[in-house]
């Protein structure tokens, strides 16, 4: 992958865990990461706001300040100590986001003043919220949400990250300028395709400057209704979106293929990636819902060159070598994924090593 050596491709894909108390990461971040890292892994962080207006979760990682900065590095020393390949990845929440996170209690920022509809709540230190109607960004407010994800891309490299991951997908900011149904501007961020897409151009050439090419990979989501944000034509949208990354030569595209429901789960049916695969060039990782046979055969078959893994490898660190073993996996408990405990659910599962030694 570019100047990585990678031995598998298996992916730990990006996953909120919410165990950054008051948004700073954690010690126990450390042995979260490493416990999954081995040499020539590579590995995805969780979602990591690159502002306060872009916090959307509760206790969810930034690096955006100095705290936050320092506290990461000895998590990715940690990573880098096992030998891991380790990107940041990039994320601004959008509308998807409430007041109680906002600097001054303001409205979240959107392309459009669209609410999420879909019935999700937003959960704040004040308890469950219905979204509210975000503010539309001015072309001020856009030029600034450029500059905080190229001071973020920066902060990651001084935090000793590889590379970063800029979050382009699952309903957030940059999929809000993307897709049809969220952005209903009329100036040169909205209508067209071009227009919609440029936003994420921006962002992604502005990373590319501060960091290169071969740091920075995207992640999309073209079939993806999350947080009500959908495209009417998913396909042209995204083939020009990864024609754009492309051109601009970034390390890799991480998209998604799998609809997925409001739990987050792999909806029956799957949409082809092939069109986006087509005319990208390097990198190409998919995810969604994939198991050990269904992963070796998308690599089989040339759909993809790496499978990122969510669930299954957050219940097995080891996940990568209990699949070359073909070796049962540990399940994966949903009550314990976004609670704020540093064991619980986070550091207690066993790998195969643990297992064998009781």
């Amino acid at each position: 992958m570019g100047p990585f050596s990678l031995t598998n491709r298996v992916v730990l894909a990006p996953m909120t865990r919410c165990r950054a108390l008051g948004f700073v990461p954690q010690p126990a971040a450390a042995e979260y990461y490493a416990q999954r890292a081995v040499p020539g892994q590579l590995l995805i962080a969780e979602g990591t706001v690159v502002a306060q207006e872009g916090i959307g979760y509760p206790n969810v990682p930034g690096i955006y300040t100095r705290e936050q900065v320092e506290a990461w590095k000895p998590i990715v020393k940690a990573v880098k100590a096992k030998g891991g390949v380790f990107f940041c990845q990039l994320w601004h929440a959008g509308r998807a986001s409430h007041p109680d996170f906002q600097p001054g209690g303001a409205l979240p920022v959107a392309p459009s003043a669209i609410p999420i509809s879909s019935g999700d709540k937003v959960y704040t230190q004040t308890g469950a919220h219905d979204y509210p109607t975000p503010r539309a960004m001015t072309e001020a407010d856009i030029r600034a949400a450029v500059q905080q994800f190229r001071m973020a891309a920066r902060h990651a490299m001084e935090a000793g990250f590889d590379g970063v991951e800029i979050h382009g997908a699952n309903g957030y900011l940059i999929e809000e300028f993307i897709k049809d149904g969220t952005n209903k501007r009329t100036d040169r961020y909205g209508g067209s395709i071009p227009n919609r897409v440029r936003f994420l151009v921006e962002v992604a050439s502005a990373v590319v400057e501060e960091i290169g090419p071969l740091r920075t990979g995207v992640r999309l989501a073209p079939f993806s209704t999350f947080l009500s944000s959908a495209d009417s034509t998913p396909v042209p949208t995204y083939v020009h979106a990864t024609q754009c990354m492309n051109d601009l030569g970034l390390l890799y595209v991480h998209m998604l293929e799998a609809r997925i429901d409001r739990e987050g789960e792999a909806v029956t049916g799957r949409e082809s990636l092939e069109p986006f695969r087509r005319v990208f060039s390097n990198t190409f990782i998919a995810a969604g819902g994939y198991t050990r046979e269904s992963g070796n055969a998308a690599i089989a078959s040339g759909a993809a060159d790496l499978v990122a893994y969510g669930r299954r490898f957050l219940a097995n660190p080891d996940l990568p070598r209990r699949f070359a073993l073909d070796a049962p996996l540990n399940p994966y408990d949903r009550d314990t994924f976004y609670t704020f405990d540093q064991v619980k659910g986070y550091t207690d599962y066993p790998s195969l090593e643990d297992e064998a030694s009781k």
